[in-house]
């Protein structure tokens, strides 16, 4: 009954009742709100190509990763922020007291200390200069002292700066970027030292690359600058277009294949890295010309395959295909269809069950 909501099937006698031949009349027509669903194909006969499909995943661009590693020592107050979560330049992510902050402002106030006497010492020598008194030398050294004890003195107030001291015992880890956190390795009440991995990475995921897996027989396939279609586990019917913009040319010990890089824009994040995909490659050899209809224009029924081919929603008829050659998307048949002839492209098993009643 369901069926019968879609499709409009006009069933008829041969003979009407004032006894006249309708055999001519449709006996199938597809419905108005079928025909929305249905999705009617153009045929062209085209170059048969022959595609590669290799293995590969899905990885943080590299060049956009920025990892966090903690030069000073210290014992994680707080953590306000989790794996995946988006963060903006300049947030505070975590806080951490440290011993070391005090000796940093310590050390700030020697080396100020020092400066200041520098200074004067420097003022108390050119005046004894210019009354021969001293030599141009210890002016000149301790005009070298001066300027070592302020690239000392910066050096501190940059890692004040940097590490968000917030008093003489805690300091801020601050976002050096926007993106999302990929990886986490922090904690509160952790003790970190400066031999402890990377805090935490940020990427912000708008661009990924896709390793390939290049294996020795399919080497002489892949070149630099080849276009490529991707599809991941995740979405398996959403094609990904891109060009392989590098190959790495030294064999993965432990997988034993060379690898080669796709770089692709994940502006709707659905290319998650980790995610398996396949890389999809034309061959460059083409091998004549046929009608090339979509893989899921085809029906298989007792070992045979048809199409389902369109005129108007009232002439539609299966026909069985020859297969010449395949591919991920395309199937290539012997036959050729005729000029105004399309395809059946989605709903076509429901239309061919329907046809062959």
């Amino acid at each position: 009954m369901a069926l019968g909501i879609l499709v409009n099937i006009s069933a008829c006698n041969t003979k009407a009742e004032n006894g006249k031949d309708t055999s001519s009349v449709p006996t199938f027509c597809i419905s108005e709100q079928l025909k929305k669903s249905t999705e009617i194909v153009d045929v062209n006969e085209q170059p048969i190509k022959e595609q590669l499909t290799l293995t590969g995943k899905i990885e943080y661009n590299e060049n956009d990763l920025v990892a966090f590693k903690s030069l000073l020592e210290g014992i994680v107050e707080n953590v306000h922020f989790e794996l995946g979560d988006y963060v903006r330049q300049g947030q505070v992510l975590a806080t951490i007291k440290s011993g070391q902050i005090q000796e940093l402002y310590q050390l700030r106030k020697l080396h100020q200390s020092q400066i200041d006497l520098y200074k004067k010492q420097i003022q108390t020598k050119k005046e004894l200069l210019n009354d021969g008194l001293v030599s141009a030398t210890e002016v000149l050294e301790l005009e070298h002292e001066l300027s070592s004890a302020q690239i000392e003195l910066d050096k501190i107030n940059f890692s004040l700066q940097l590490y968000k001291a917030t008093g003489n015992q805690s300091f801020q880890i601050l976002s050096p970027k926007n993106g999302y956190i990929i990886r986490k390795s922090v904690s509160a009440g952790q003790t970190i030292t400066s031999d402890t991995e990377p805090l935490f990475s940020i990427s912000n995921l708008q661009e990924v690359w896709v390793m390939v897996n290049i294996y020795a027989s399919s080497l002489r396939y892949i070149h630099t600058g080849d276009v490529v279609k991707v599809r991941t586990v995740a979405y398996p019917d959403q094609f990904y277009t891109g060009k392989i913009d590098k190959i790495y040319n030294v064999f993965d010990d432990n997988e034993h294949v060379l690898k080669a890089r796709v770089v692709l824009e994940n502006k709707k994040l659905n290319l998650m890295p980790g995610l398996s995909a396949d890389i999809i490659i034309d061959k460059k050899n083409v091998s004549g010309q046929a009608f090339a209809v979509p893989n899921k224009a085809t029906v298989f029924s007792n070992n045979k395959e048809y199409i389902v081919v369109y005129k108007d929603d009232c002439q539609l008829e299966t026909r069985r295909i020859t297969k010449i050659a395949s591919n991920e998307e395309l199937t290539y048949i012997q036959e050729k269809l005729a000029p105004g002839e399309k395809v059946i492209g989605s709903n076509t098993l429901l239309l061919f069950e329907e046809l062959n009643k």
